[in-house]
């Protein structure tokens, strides 16, 4: 009894070390780019949530978003923008007042990106984003619920 627990002790040591020291190669060999798409899809949810299921645009062809918001909780119409889309080899986040349309700021999300994939649902949005930086790749989906 005793020699099978210490046998079943050293199996679980011996698994636990070898999954600790591939999950810390996994992060190191992929960390970039799995940073980046992280980051992404953090802002990308954060902003989605902040807006209006009534007034969201997406291109045809997926190739960027617009969703509208309210800048504070006092405002009684929509007032700002913001729009997600691929620019180069950057994802991009431009935000803006709506009414006379003037952009506020210009943000890159991250880079290496190879395409990236709106799609505009009931109440939600969707963002598939795959990003490659020669060496790796990294494929990133989110959603979120559009709140107001």
């Amino acid at each position: 009894m005793v020699c099978s627990i210490i046998v079943i002790i050293a199996v679980g040591v011996a698994l636990a070390d070898s999954s600790r020291g591939w999950r810390k190669m996994y992060e190191r060999v992929h960390a970039d780019i799995v940073e980046d798409g992280l980051v992404a899809r953090r802002r990308f949810d954060s902003v989605i949530r902040q807006a209006s299921s009534i007034a969201a645009h997406t291109a045809e062809d997926g190739s960027w978003m617009e969703v509208y918001y309210y800048d504070s909780s006092s405002s009684t119409e929509l007032d700002r923008y913001a729009r997600f889309f691929k620019s180069g080899d950057d994802l991009m986040l431009e935000t803006g007042v709506l009414f006379p349309k003037s952009t506020t700021t210009m943000q890159t999300i991250c880079g290496n990106v190879q395409s990236c994939v709106f799609k505009h649902l009931h109440k939600g949005a969707q963002m598939t984003l795959t990003l490659n930086d020669g060496e790796k790749s990294n494929t990133v989906v989110t959603s979120a619920y559009m709140h107001n």
